[in-house]
C-alpha cells in the first residue's frame, strides 16, 4: 500500500530538482521597462512598470480533473483553475486583473467545454477578474483526455509590494481555512482510495458525503478578504498553501523559523485519508494543506485586527509565530522542515 506522495508518483524533491535544472538555464533578463523585480521561486513574478509592478503567474488543476471525469462533472474545475492562480497573485500584494485559460484536449467534447466555462466564469466573478482570452489545443498524439491550466495578470503599486523581506522574529502567523483538499495532493488521495477499494461514489467515513463531491469541492478564492486586509493592517508576507503543504512558508524568508503552534484542525477529508492509508503526519503536512489554505504574516500587535479584517469571508486565526531559526516547525506534532 502506498504511504507517500512520491510512491504515488509525485516526488516533490525530484520536482524541485527539475525546476532547479530549468532555472539554471534562465540567465537572460530584460533591460529597461519591464525588468524583473522578484526572484524565481516566489508565488508570482513581478516586472517593473514605473510606479507600478505587473504580476504574472501560471498554474493548473492537476489530477483533480480525473475525479471530475469519474463523476462526469466538470462545472467546478474552472473555479480551481482561477483560484490556483489568483491566490498566488495576491501573495505579493497584487490585485488580480485578467486571466487566460489553456486547454489541451485529446478529442472534442462541447459539453465538457461548456461546463468548464461555467466554472471559469464563477471563479472569475469571485476573484473580480476578466477572462480575456485563452487557447484550446487539440493534441491527440500527446494528451489523453484533457488538461486545464491558466495564467493570471495582476498589478500592484511598488510601494505596496509584500515580498516577505519584512518578516522578522516576533511576527504572528495567521492561518486562513481551506475549503477542503483544494487542487493539490489528488494523486496521493486517489491512490489511497484505490488501495482501500473505494470509489468516488462511496461515502467519506461510510456515512458522509460521497468522496467524489468532497474531492471536487472548489479551491477557496481568498482575493477579496486578503485585499481588504492589506488596506487595514500591515502585512509582511503571504503564502498560498498548495503543493508542499506547510513548507510553502519557507518560500517567504528562508532565514527565520515559522513556528506553527496552534494549527487549524484538519477537516474530515484529511483525517479519513490519513486513516485509510496509514499515512504519517509528516507526509500529510508536506503534501496537503491540512485545513490551512493560505497564511499571512504580520506584526503581532496587529494580529487581532488582521483576523477581524478577514471576516466575515473567512474565519481566520493566529496559528503561530516567527522566531529565530530556520524552516517550519509544528511543535505539537514534532515536525520540522528546513527548506521547501
Amino acid at each position: 500500500m502506498v504511504k507517500t506522495y512520491a510512491e504515488a508518483g509525485v516526488d516533490q524533491d525530484e520536482k524541485g530538482a527539475h525546476i532547479a535544472a530549468l532555472i539554471s538555464q534562465l540567465a537572460f533578463k530584460r533591460r529597461g521597462a519591464g525588468r524583473p523585480m522578484t526572484r524565481i521561486g516566489h508565488f508570482t513574478g513581478l516586472v517593473d512598470m514605473g510606479s507600478y509592478a505587473l504580476s504574472l503567474c501560471t498554474d493548473g488543476v492537476g489530477t483533480k480533473l480525473l475525479v471530475a471525469n469519474e463523476m462526469r462533472r466538470w462545472d467546478t474545475v474552472g473555479i480551481d483553475c482561477v483560484a490556483m492562480n489568483v491566490n498566488d497573485t495576491i501573495c505579493i500584494g497584487a490585485e488580480p486583473i485578467a486571466f487566460v485559460d489553456y486547454m489541451a484536449i485529446e478529442d472534442y467534447d462541447r459539453e465538457v467545454a461548456r461546463q468548464i466555462g461555467i466554472g471559469l466564469n464563477r471563479g472569475a466573478a469571485t476573484a473580480n477578474v476578466t477572462v480575456i482570452g485563452g487557447e484550446i489545443a487539440v493534441l491527440p498524439e500527446i494528451v489523453r483526455g484533457f488538461d486545464l491550466a491558466g495564467t493570471c495578470f495582476g498589478i500592484v503599486k511598488k510601494k505596496d509590494i509584500v515580498d516577505g523581506r519584512s518578516i522578522r522574529p516576533g511576527d504572528a502567523i495567521v492561518g486562513l481555512p481551506s475549503s477542503g483538499i483544494h487542487s493539490n495532493g489528488l494523486t496521493l488521495a486517489r491512490r489511497i482510495l484505490r488501495d482501500a477499494n473505494l470509489t468516488v461514489f462511496d461515502r467519506v467515513g461510510g456515512v458522509g458525503e460521497p468522496w467524489g463531491p468532497t474531492l471536487l469541492e472548489p479551491t477557496r478564492i481568498y482575493v477579496r478578504p486578503v485585499l481588504r486586509a492589506l488596506k487595514r493592517t500591515r502585512i509582511h508576507g503571504m503564502a498560498h498553501i498548495t503543493g508542499g503543504g506547510v513548507r510553502n512558508l519557507v518560500r517567504l524568508k528562508p532565514r527565520v523559523e515559522f513556528r506553527v503552534t496552534d494549527p487549524i484542525g484538519p477537516p474530515l477529508v484529511f483525517r479519513e485519508l490519513q486513516a485509510l492509508g496509514g499515512i504519517e503526519d509528516r507526509e500529510m503536512y508536506q503534501t496537503f494543506n491540512m485545513g490551512m489554505g493560505f497564511a499571512m504574516v504580520g506584526p503581532e500587535d496587529e494580529a487581532k485586527d488582521l483576523v477581524r479584517a478577514l471576516r466575515p469571508d473567512v474565519s481566520a486565526k493566529v496559528v503561530g509565530e516567527v522566531t529565530k531559526g530556520r524552516g517550519v516547525t509544528i511543535p505539537s506534532l514534532d515536525l520540522s522542515w528546513e527548506s521547501y
